[in-house]
């Protein structure tokens, strides 16, 4: 395949002239993987009677298999979902929690799994406890030690970010859950950025349910996830529609859930294809290294500090933005970007401070980035 860069650009659809610097956001589907899914839909519309009834069953857990293996787990423990927050909330509204209870989590927390928790807990009484996380962060022991500390006599639930979505900070999950299984914790990781971006082994790392997106760093169409739960942790866990397979075990839970357009499920193998092709160890170093040293180099010529060392992160680092930035809107911010220096970027809230969050992927090469060293948008 293509040289990583501006040579890969053209297998995916991405617009002339614009530094997509935002892949962590939304990511965005190659070419030759949104063809497949087309295939799949056309092929259900032939004849959808015909599909739904013979070919999706099968075609479904033939899937999930493939996306187990890559993840290092069983397919009988693996479903499918639209996304890692849909998987998330599966996960908590099956819950028995009790008044009293709590749901421990971060302050790095993607913002719709916090509301999830929270509207968890205004339904049980539990109650939701953040560990502050500061930044920068010095090193891993700074992320376990908040966490650790907050750990009390009424926590039934541990809930982290494998990958920081606000900071691309990497957790030491496996240690965490290890932690918590001490103290009779159960854990819930929101891996929405880990597939791709990270050499995953889910069933090693100790934790009762994973839930991750495919369309952000595994390259699947939008609406690809998945939700890999624990065999003692099955129990009562059941999709946010109940339907058809009611009581039937997970796969038949979560397989149908009512009529849907399933090609996003089943592409996750030409995905895996295409993934595969650009050569997994040699994509993700690329990745590190563009973020690494791309974000070094804002964060000198800014004279802003970076959220933490590079050993954790992955594809995604942050930036901290000046100070004469920080009382403007986020959302204005990424717009003033787009429309000034046709630079696609995140701006992200944390902890009292704005952060430029960069991404960087297979299709970018050092001069996307030039923009942001050149000079800031205007207030």
């Amino acid at each position: 395949m293509s040289a990583f860069g501006w040579p890969l650009r053209r297998r995916f659809l991405l617009e002339p002239g614009t530094a997509f610097l935002n892949h962590g956001s939304f990511g965005t589907t190659p070419r030759r993987v949104l063809a497949a899914a087309r295939r799949w839909q056309r092929r259900m519309e032939a004849n959808p009677d015909r599909f739904v009834r013979e070919i999706l069953p099968g075609a479904l857990r033939d899937a999930a298999a493939r996306l187990a293996g890559f993840l290092s787990c069983s397919e009988r423990d693996l479903v499918f979902v639209e996304n890692a927050t849909s998987g998330a909330n599966a996960v908590l509204r099956s819950l028995e929690l009790r008044p009293g209870d709590e749901i421990l989590a971060t302050t790095h927390g993607y913002n719709a799994v916090r509301q999830a928790m929270r509207y968890v807990c205004s339904r049980t009484g539990a109650k939701l406890v953040e560990a502050r996380i500061d930044l920068p962060v010095k090193n891993e022991s700074d992320l376990i030690a908040s966490i650790q500390n907050n750990i009390g006599k009424r926590t039934r639930l541990l809930v982290l970010d494998h990958v920081s979505s606000p900071t691309g900070l990497i957790f030491p999950v496996k240690r965490l859950a290890a932690l918590a299984r001490r103290r009779g914790v159960q854990v819930l990781i929101d891996g929405a950025h880990a597939p791709g971006q990270l050499d995953l082994d889910i069933a090693s790392l100790g934790v009762d349910w994973y839930t991750g997106n495919c369309h952000k760093w595994l390259f699947a169409p939008k609406g690809c996830g998945f939700l890999w739960a624990r065999k003692s942790a099955q129990r009562g866990l059941h999709p946010l529609a109940i339907s058809h397979g009611y009581g039937k075990g997970l796969a038949a839970e979560f397989d149908w859930t009512g009529t849907r357009d399933f090609s996003a499920w089943l592409a996750i193998t030409a995905a895996l294809d295409f993934y595969s092709r650009l050569n997994p160890q040699r994509l993700r170093a690329h990745n590190h290294r563009l973020a690494i040293e791309s974000a070094t180099a804002i964060s000198r010529a800014w004279g802003m500090p970076l959220d933490g060392p590079p050993e954790l992160h992955g594809s995604m680092m942050a930036v901290r933005l000046p100070d004469s930035l920080q009382r403007s809107d986020p959302a204005r911010l990424m717009s003033r970007y787009l429309t000034l220096r046709r630079t696609v970027v995140a701006v992200m809230q944390i902890g009292g401070a704005r952060w430029l969050r960069l991404s960087a992927q297979a299709y970018n090469s050092p001069g996307d980035y030039a923009a942001l060293l050149r000079t800031l948008p205007e207030k």
